[in-house]
C-alpha cells in the first residue's frame, strides 16, 4: 500500500471524527438550551457591600440628591463668597472646588459613613462632630442644614419607610429627636445632648431609607458641589450652564471619588480640617462688609 493512500486514510479518519465531536457538541447544546428553559431565570442583582438595591432605595436617593430638598443649602456659600474677596488676584472656581472637597470630606464625611453604618451611635457622632468642628460660623451652617434635614425625616420621610428599615435604626432617630427637643426647651442648659449636624444625620436616614454605604457617600459629596456651583452662579462667577457643565464634567466625578476613597476607612477619631484656610476663610466671612450668604 502505497503512503499517499495510508495518509488519505488517516485524513479521512480524523474528519469523521471531527464530525462526530461536532453533532455530539450540538446535542450537548440543545439538552442545555432545553434545561434552562425549564427554570425560572433569577432575578439580576447589583453587586453590592452593603446589599441588593430596591425601587425604594432608589426613590429615596434621587428624592435626597435633588437640589430641590429644602435643606436650605442656598442660604450658604461654604466660605466661597469670603474666599472671593479675601484673593487677590481672585482665584479660578476649580481650585476652590478642591479645597473645599478635600476639607469637607476630612471632616465631615467620616461621620456620615459610621452614622450608615452604625445608626444608634448617632447621637454621639453628632456630639462628637460639635466638639470637632473648630469654626463658628461653620457650625452654625451645618447645624442649621442637620435641623432642616430632620425635620423633613419628621414631616416627609417617617411616614413612608421602606420595607426593611432597620426599627433600632429608627428608633435610634426618634431618640435623637427627643433629644434635641429636650435640648430646645431648656435655656439653661450650659452643654446641649444634641445639635443636630447635617453629617451624621444624613448618614442615618439614608441608612434608614436603604441606600447604601457607597450611594450616601456619593450623594452627600454630590450634594456640596451643587451647593458650591449653585452659590457661584449667584456670585456671578459664571452662568447656570456653565455650572452643568463643571457639574457632569469627568474632573468633578473623579473628585468626589478621589475623596470618597481617601475617608472610606477613615475613623471618627481621625478626622479634621485637612484644608486649615477653608476654617480661616469660612470664619471671616462675617467680617465682610456686604454678603449675600450666611457663610
Amino acid at each position: 500500500m502505497s503512503s499517499d493512500t495510508v495518509d488519505s486514510s488517516q485524513s479521512q479518519a480524523i474528519q469523521d471524527e471531527i464530525i462526530e465531536l461536532e453533532q455530539r457538541l450540538e446535542k450537548a447544546k440543545a439538552k442545555l438550551k432545553g434545561a434552562q428553559g425549564n427554570l425560572s431565570t433569577p432575578p439580576i442583582e447589583v453587586p453590592s457591600s452593603n446589599g441588593p438595591l430596591t425601587s425604594s432605595a432608589h426613590h429615596f436617593l434621587l428624592l435626597l440628591a435633588d437640589s430641590a430638598l429644602p435643606l436650605g443649602s442656598f442660604a450658604f456659600s461654604s466660605g466661597l463668597e469670603s474666599y472671593l474677596a479675601h484673593t487677590r488676584p481672585k482665584s479660578s472656581f476649580p481650585a476652590f472646588l478642591n479645597f473645599s472637597l478635600s476639607s469637607y470630606a476630612s471632616s465631615t464625611l467620616p461621620f456620615v459613613l459610621a452614622a450608615h453604618r452604625n445608626p444608634i451611635d448617632l447621637i454621639e457622632l453628632d456630639d462628637t462632630l460639635d466638639a470637632a468642628i473648630m469654626c463658628t460660623v461653620g457650625r452654625r451652617a451645618s447645624v442649621a442644614q442637620g435641623r432642616a434635614l430632620l425635620s423633613i425625616w419628621d414631616r416627609s420621610f417617617s411616614s413612608a419607610l421602606p420595607a426593611g428599615a432597620s426599627p433600632a435604626a429608627v428608633a435610634a432617630l426618634k431618640e435623637f429627636t427627643v433629644q434635641l427637643r429636650a435640648t430646645s426647651s431648656n435655656v439653661t442648659t450650659d452643654l446641649p445632648t444634641a445639635s443636630a449636624h447635617l453629617g451624621p444625620l444624613f448618614g442615618a436616614i439614608a441608612g434608614i431609607l436603604g441606600m447604601s454605604l457607597r450611594q450616601t457617600a456619593y450623594v452627600f459629596m454630590l450634594s456640596h458641589v451643587k451647593a458650591l456651583l449653585s452659590a457661584a452662579v449667584r456670585a456671578s462667577m459664571f452662568g447656570p450652564y456653565h455650572a452643568q457643565k463643571m457639574l457632569a464634567s469627568v474632573e468633578v466625578q473623579e473628585g468626589i471619588l478621589k475623596v470618597i476613597d481617601q475617608e472610606w476607612e477613615t475613623r471618627i477619631e481621625d478626622a479634621g480640617q485637612s484644608v486649615p484656610v477653608m476654617d480661616l476663610w469660612i470664619g471671616r466671612h462675617e467680617m465682610l462688609y456686604s454678603r449675600i450668604f450666611n457663610s
